[in-house]
Parts: structure tokens; sequence; C-alpha cells
């Protein structure tokens, strides 16, 4: 197993070199390594040496009927039941799985430096209650096998022209085995996560004496690539509509943000409008890309980093370093526990540790570099990339002094009944405003709708002012 990884990274040091021109795809040889001594989304299959990285195992972690359950079942155990809830999700974990190993604080984290993100070792300089609990690892990421058997097809078949021109890719990931960072990062902006999704997402920011405010948003999202409802999309520009409606606070309730993203944005990106109460109109936005803020979010999310990152590619040098072993976030079943509330969870200065769980799992680590002409609030960014699942992590954000500035968590969860992977919730965290942005919040709201369906005008522009008059 030491020579296949050590090819593993061989390859990735290939990443290194540009992404200026066309890559060709991998070989049909390469490709053949998938669902064998890799797993059908690109991840090493066996451990690690040690054992504290187990073999992949995928769906064998969820018993059938977890898998099978739908939305209505959810909502009614979240109401009804939310203990029998919180074991559904944990699927076959005993108790051995749910007590920590260790717990790393600012006195010992020097000997578990080689583990940490640059991020983390500043979280605990900068905050003295900041803790990072380590459980066994279990890896539980898995997906439908119509993604698995279109990733295999896309490992010799799809290419990407500079940085943000998927070409040849159907359905499920592009570049299961990577050439490049940008490739990594497509991954995750192209993985599966449902075909449709109602989402009731809270955020805040806390201030650093605790003090936050809730902001409720309701998303209705419409994957056109990665969808097994309709997999006739394969001329289809757009990968993804996406429609928000804010309910509160009172002071922005009922803006409606509206979103088409394409899989070719070097000729054009994404297109997006907005309707504001105040002014009643529906206008055409004219950037909700980059480092624009996101709307309530008082410049602690930029428009790229919501969901850990998204958009354009352009402006920055993508660099694969390869994988790492790292601890990451990961089965956070407990923060997203129906039992536990937003008060729990949103303590000064950073989330509770007591509800966070953290394990040992291979990273692949991307580092993104401002291109000189180019203008964004973050100079360079360093993204943590869990093999499992493609899905980030953890980002260290620099800015244009090359000091640490900001530090993602996407805190990765397991929803087998989807299936898929993916961070529920986020942070941000500003270590210079010593605030900290949480969003994906859902302990007390209803459980996302993964069962609904969109027809494609319900996200044209015109269904804008039909939507506001409704609400």
């Amino acid at each position: 197993m030491k020579s296949k990884t050590l090819r593993v990274l061989a390859t990735c040091a290939a990443g290194w070199l540009g992404t200026s021109a066309a890559l060709a795809a991998v070989s049909a040889d390469e490709a053949e390594r998938l669902g064998k001594d890799l797993t059908p989304v690109g991840a090493i299959h066996a451990g690690n040496e040690d054992g504290s990285i187990p073999e992949w195992t995928g769906k064998a972690n969820f018993p059938q009927d977890t898998i099978d359950m739908t939305r209505d079942e959810l909502e009614r155990l979240r109401t009804k039941e939310p203990e029998k809830l919180v074991a559904q999700f944990r699927g076959t974990m005993d108790e051995e799985l749910l007590k920590p190993i260790f717990t790393i604080t600012r006195e010992n984290m020097a000997e578990h430096a080689a583990l940490l993100t640059e991020g983390h070792k500043a979280m605990f300089t900068a905050y003295p209650t900041f803790k990072i609990p380590v459980y066994k690892s279990v890896r539980t990421a898995f997906f439908p096998d119509k993604i698995y058997a279109e990733t295999k097809l896309n490992a010799t078949r799809a290419t990407l022209e500079g940085t943000d021109s998927v070409k040849g890719a159907v359905l499920g990931f592009p570049f299961p085995i990577p050439q490049n960072g940008a490739e990594v990062i497509w991954n995750h902006k192209l993985k599966f996560r449902g075909s449709a999704a109602k989402r009731y997402n809270n955020q805040a920011i806390v201030q650093p004496n605790g003090s936050y405010v809730i902001t409720k948003i309701i998303e209705d999202v419409k994957f056109k690539y990665a969808n097994l409802e309709e997999q006739d999309n394969r001329s289809s520009k757009i990968i993804a509509f996406y429609l928000s409606t804010t309910v509160a606070p009172p002071r922005v309730a009922g803006q409606l943000t509206l979103v088409h993203e394409t899989a070719d944005q070097a000729s054009g990106g994404r297109a997006a409008w907005l309707f504001s109460p105040g002014l009643g109109r529906v206008n055409r936005a004219p950037d909700v890309g980059y480092d624009n803020p996101a709307v309530g979010t008082d410049n602690e999310q930029y428009n790229d980093q919501i969901d850990m990152f998204n958009g354009a590619l352009d402006r920055f040098n993508w660099k694969l370093l390869g994988r790492r072993e790292m601890y990451i976030p990961y089965n956070a079943y407990e923060i997203n526990s129906p039992l536990v509330t937003y008060d729990d969870i949103l303590t000064p200065n950073h989330a509770n540790p007591a509800y966070t769980r953290f394990e040992k799992h291979r990273v692949w680590v991307v580092e993104a570099n401002l291109k000189p002409g180019t203008r964004h609030n973050f100079a360079k960014r360093v993204f943590y990339i869990d093999e499992d699942s493609w899905s980030i992590a953890v980002i260290d954000n620099y800015d244009g002094r090359g000091e640490l500035w900001k530090v993602q968590e996407g805190h990765l969860l397991t929803a087998p009944f989807v299936p898929t992977t993916t961070g529920i919730p986020e942070f941000i965290y500003d270590l210079q405003s010593k605030r900290y942005f949480a969003t994906t919040l859902a302990n007390e709201d209803e459980v996302t709708d993964f069962d609904i369906t969109y027809e494609d005008r319900h996200f044209e522009p015109a269904n804008l002012n039909r939507l506001a008059r409704r609400r």
C-alpha cells in the first residue's frame, strides 16, 4: 500500500505546475483504481499504518432503515423523539466512539502541532478556552451508486480549462484523481448534495461577549449538475439554482436573492438578482461573488465563503500540496442535535467545545495565492478537503500583510438518507475583530427537505415579484 500511496502523492506533485491550459484526464489504468485501492470517489481505501485512520466503510456505518428514512419521518423524530433522531444519524457508532480519546488545549497543542492547521494553532493562542476534543475516526462518507459510476467515467473524460471551465464531466465528481489544486476545489463545488433541497438556515454574528441575533433564511436549491432526478442535464450550462428568502430579523425580512450558477465561469460566471422590500422591485445584482459581503453578515462572510467556498477561482493561483493527516471536524452529530440550543453552541469567542467532534482524517491540502494585478481581501487561502467526500473542512485565510485573519470550519456530517457528506454548521472566526460568524444552524428549526422537487421556472427572475407578493 505504501508504493500505491507514493504514486498518488507523486501525481499530486504535477499539480504544482499551473492550470493555464486544459489538462488531460487520467489514463484508463489509473481510473481502474477507483473502487479498488481507491474508493469510488478517489480516497485511499486503506487506513494508515498505525490504525488511527481506519479503512473506508461508508454506507456500512448505517442500517438500511436509516438510509431509507424520508424527510417526514426525520421531522417527526425531531419533534417527538429527538434522542432517536440523533441515534439514527450516529448509525452503528458504539459507546467507545462517542467518548473523546483526548482533548487538545493551549497547554498541550505543541504535542499535536503536526496534525493541526495554522488556523487552529492561532485559535489556541488567541483563546485559552478553545479546545479540540479528538475522537476515534469513522469514515462514514458515501454517495449513490450512480454518482460512483459517473465519477469513474469522469476520470478519463473530464478536463478543466484554466481554473473555471469544466468540460466533459457528467453527474459525478469530475476529478477523482486530481492533477492540480483547482480540480480539487471543483470536486467540492460539484459534489452530490441531493437533487434539490429546502434548507432552514439560521445564522448569527457572535460578539466577543457571546451576544448574538439570529438571522433566519429559507433556501431553495436545485442542483442541475449532480441531479439524479434529471439525468438529461448534460447540455445545461447551469450547475445549480439558488433562491433565498430572509425571514428574520424584521429589518431585513422579505429580501430575496436568486442565483444561477454555471460550470463555465470563465465565460460569464453566475447571474444573480435581488428583491428588496424597501425598493419593491427586482434588480440584477452587479456582483454576488468574490469578497463582496454576503447579505446580513456585516462583512464577516464573503460571498465566495458560502458553503466554505463557491464561485469563480480565477483571481487565485491554485497549488496542490498533496494529502496530509489532520484533525478536522467530523461526524458532527452532537452539535446538530435538536436537544442542543443555539445558546448552548454560541459561546464567547468560539463554538462550545462540549459539542464539537474532531477526528484524524486524510485531507487534500490546496494553497491559493492571489494573482498579481487582481483584487481580493484574502491574499492567501489554505484549504483542507476531506478525501472521502471532497468536502472542505477547514480554511485558513490570510490578509494582504500575510497575517492569518479568518479561520473557517465546516463541521462535516454524513446524511445517510440523501446520501451526502457536508459541513453543518459552518463557523468563520475573525481573529482581528474577535467576532465569529455561525451559519447553517438548524438545531431549533425544521429538518432540511431533501425530498422536495422544483421546476426550473421556480428560479426564473420573473418569479421573484410573485414570490414577494405571497410572503
